[in-house]
């Protein structure tokens, strides 16, 4: 392993060292310590690895040498850019999880070593925007009053699907004064105990035993999707669909599914047509303010063949929408701002 310092002609405040030929195992080493050194300036650590076995070796590594670091795991989606299917609801709740942890690091004063662990394919993807997100949130504490109509309809907004039992991230079922829910950021469901609209109990369970076990004194909700079918967002949808396309078709199952508030599958994917604009992963993870409070570290870890593989597959997955959209006439993708970052993004 060499440690490269930097040029002599870079200014004295740029303390930049390029790392190479680290095995695997010494890298985690090195990634702890940066993170360690960023702390004294309030800063989070980017890495990106070069797939997602990496980054659970990493994760792995990290909790075992290094458990003082706090470490957030931000995956890609499970699916093909432009792809016809959905990416799985686990992702997608891990993903909105890291988002959300993001920014309770941005607002924390307490300062500890900090590490954002993801790949390629994640972070050259276009996120949900800030503002959005941390409006999309629904709050409950034990002892306190709540409007069940208010906290139902917000899963039903935000993406979460009733069952008859929760298993699975995403899900709520409610049986008389009891829901159950699993919303992202918990390791299990939850179950709240409520007595009118009076919040008794709130229980962690095992998904498989339905047993709860762990008391917890409050909870906080995020969506377990990264786009919002309410009102505001349905209409955007629909006029930029429109503007883009012009007259819809009777029998168009995207449009008519967004205009009745359902989810669809594929729908993840026309996500800049439900904001007036997206964010990256580093306006998470990146400066906050002038000031710089809140700021990043970037660190590349990757190959240059993994990157021109998904670059080719978002090209290919682009024109592949329109071919298909030449022999049926029908819409060929997501229009706007692009979903993907880089010049692969429009193909």
């Amino acid at each position: 392993m060499r440690i490269m310092d930097p040029a002599p002609k870079q200014p004295a405040s740029i303390t930049e060292k390029t790392v190479f030929g680290a095995p695997e195992g010494q890298d985690a080493r090195i990634l702890a310590e940066r993170a360690r050194e960023l702390m004294r300036e309030d800063a989070v650590l980017v890495h990106i690895a070069m797939d997602d076995a990496r980054v659970a070796t990493l994760s792995d590594l990290l909790a075992f040498f290094a458990p003082d670091v706090r470490v957030v795991v931000f995956p890609a989606w499970d699916c093909l850019p432009y792809d016809r299917v959905s990416p799985h609801g686990d992702i997608v709740a891990r993903r909105v999880a890291a988002l959300a942890q993001l920014m309770e690091w941005e607002g924390e004063a307490q300062r500890y070593p900090r590490l954002l662990l993801t790949t390629v394919n994640a972070a050259t993807q276009r996120v949900t925007p800030k503002d959005a997100l941390r409006k999309a949130g629904f709050s409950a504490r034990v002892g306190a009053r709540v409007d069940v109509d208010q906290m139902l309809g917000f899963l039903t907004r935000n993406g979460y699907l009733r069952t008859e039992t929760v298993r699975e991230p995403g899900e709520y079922a409610q049986r008389g004064g009891i829901i159950d829910l699993f919303p992202p950021g918990y390791e299990e469901p939850l179950r709240l105990d409520l007595f009118g609209d009076e919040l008794e109990g709130i229980r962690s369970f095992d998904p498989v035993s339905q047993r709860t076990d762990k008391k917890l004194s409050h909870l906080t909700l995020r969506p377990v999707t990264e786009f919002f079918l309410d009102e505001e967002s349905i209409a955007r949808f629909r006029s930029g669909y429109r503007e883009l396309f012009g007259v819809v078709r009777s029998d168009d199952p995207l449009y008519e599914a967004v205009s009745a508030g359902r989810r669809y599958n594929g729908m993840d994917h026309w996500l800049p047509l439900f904001f007036e604009r997206l964010d990256t992963l580093f306006d998470y993870a990146g400066p906050a303010g002038a000031g710089g409070a809140f700021k990043s570290d970037c660190r590349f870890l990757c190959r240059a063949p993994d990157a021109g593989r998904f670059r080719q597959g978002a090209q290919e997955q682009a024109r592949g929408r329109r071919c298909f959209a030449v022999r049926h006439g029908v819409s060929p993708g997501p229009g706007g701002q692009p979903l993907y970052s880089g010049r692969h993004a429009g193909a």
